[in-house]
């Protein structure tokens, strides 16, 4: 298993998270890719992405059939400008390569914003580090591995 793999599989052992990592033969680094792989409606997939909040990395975590409203979660985090992070900041902030971002086991504990239109699924499924590695949560427990908060900031896609 990918080191990346392996240090997610730690962090939700020790989080008494109940997934196991699973890597896969094919890439599952966008939404559809990894719902094509895993078999599953492509909103059952964790968006994880990495956004700067007045300069700041945050990590909005939403479903693969929506995008993000960069309003709402400024409005969420009480933040005046929330914008994309470039390529370095994600990596630094989370450790992980884009199209592999796993939404635990990062350097430091970062602010974290859940859809809850994840919710609508029983299973969903997050990116394990590699773009070849995922594991299966449900939205309360990805909620809990994450301490995040819980807020309405899709737009559909």
């Amino acid at each position: 298993m990918h080191a990346n793999a392996e240090r997610v599989q730690a962090a939700l052992a020790d989080a008494g998270g109940g997934g196991t990592v699973r890597e896969l033969a094919e890439s599952a680094g966008t939404a559809d890719a990894a719902a094509e792989a895993l078999g599953v409606d492509v909103g059952a997939i964790v968006k994880t992405l990495v956004f700067a909040a007045d300069g700041e990395p945050v990590v909005v975590l939403v479903s693969g059939d929506h995008r993000v409203d960069v309003k709402a979660v400024a409005a969420v985090l009480g933040a005046s400008a929330v914008n994309r992070a470039d390529v370095d900041l994600v990596r630094s902030a989370t450790g992980f390569p884009i199209g592999g971002v796993a939404p635990v086991a990062h350097p430091r504990t970062l602010p974290t914003v859940m859809d809850r239109q994840l919710a609508r699924f029983p299973v969903i499924w997050a990116a394990a580090g590699t773009p070849h590695a995922v594991f299966p949560t449900t939205f309360d427990e990805l909620l809990r591995l994450t301490g995040g908060t819980a807020a309405d900031v899709a737009a559909t896609a």
